[in-house]
């Protein structure tokens, strides 16, 4: 599970929904489950630090004095901020009913359509031509906003975090780089929070036999989330999210099968 959370978290393809659909494979389910998939994104969500530390390391250090840290800074708080409403209204009843295999396996395949039109326009008008902001430091707190707005898509399982973000960010005019490396830095408060918040809810239901799971899936999710980032920012400086697409289209189509036909008993 913790290999499978740091390979796709930062992937156009959706952590949570592979979670979902992993469980499901390896029968493992249940409300501590259900807690451990969101608590193992804080695993990969500490590669992003360790990766970006001077960066990071130099937006803390410079939020009293530094304008472009400040303006780093605010802009994560500000879309950071939709996630946060939206989560606290909605989150209970998005878990209840969506976590679950076939919703997630018809998130995958509307997700992996959505990507191939944005590419196909992007290839047809030339995303270069259309880029407005080239860097994370140009954005403006309105790019901003729209991002974390985009980013709440994300919270139906299947949808793809990562893929809401970067897609998004490109559409609403954010070089590929930009809109990757902001999706980066907004998945730190996110996946903190959620992580955070969902253990301190059912905390009720957790044990300190439970430690030794949680620690595991946190260890793996962040090598593997690491070893994806670095991979990541290479392959977009000379690819688009196509392949993915097609990944997500194929793979949600075999699972409705599977499921459909009875051939794999899916469980929530």
């Amino acid at each position: 599970m913790g290999v499978v959370e740091g390979l796709t978290e930062f992937l156009p393809i959706s952590s949570t929904g592979h979670l979902i659909l992993t469980a499901s494979l390896l029968d493992f389910t249940g409300e501590t489950v259900k807690v451990f998939e969101i608590a193992i994104q804080t695993g990969a969500m500490l590669a992003v630090v360790w990766e970006y530390r001077l960066r990071l390391t130099r937006a803390v250090t410079g939020v009293g004095h530094d304008p472009l840290a400040q303006r780093f800074v605010r802009n994560v708080i500000i879309a950071f901020i939709p996630a946060v409403i939206l989560g606290l209204l909605l989150g209970k009843w998005i878990k209840s009913h969506l976590f679950h295999p076939v919703p997630v396996a018809m998130a995958f395949i509307v997700g992996g359509f959505i990507i191939l039109w944005v590419e196909r326009d992007a290839a047809r008008q030339g995303h270069e031509s259309r880029t407005r902001v080239h860097t994370v430091d140009d954005l403006t707190a309105w790019d901003a906003l729209k991002v974390g707005l985009v980013q709440c898509l994300a919270m139906v399982p299947g949808t793809s975090r990562s893929g809401a973000t970067i897609i998004g960010g490109m559409v609403l005019g954010l070089s590929r780089r930009c809109a990757t490396e902001f999706s980066f830095f907004l998945g730190i408060p996110t996946l903190t929070a959620a992580g955070a918040y969902s253990v301190w809810r059912e905390r009720a239901a957790l044990h300190a036999s439970d430690i030794p799971m949680f620690a595991v899936g946190l260890i793996v999710s962040f090598i593997s989330a690491l070893l994806c980032i670095r991979w990541l920012i290479r392959y977009v400086a000379t690819h688009d999210f196509r392949w993915f697409a097609w990944y997500r289209i194929a793979f949600g189509a075999v699972v409705l099968l599977t499921s459909w036909g009875g051939w794999v008993q899916w469980k929530a």
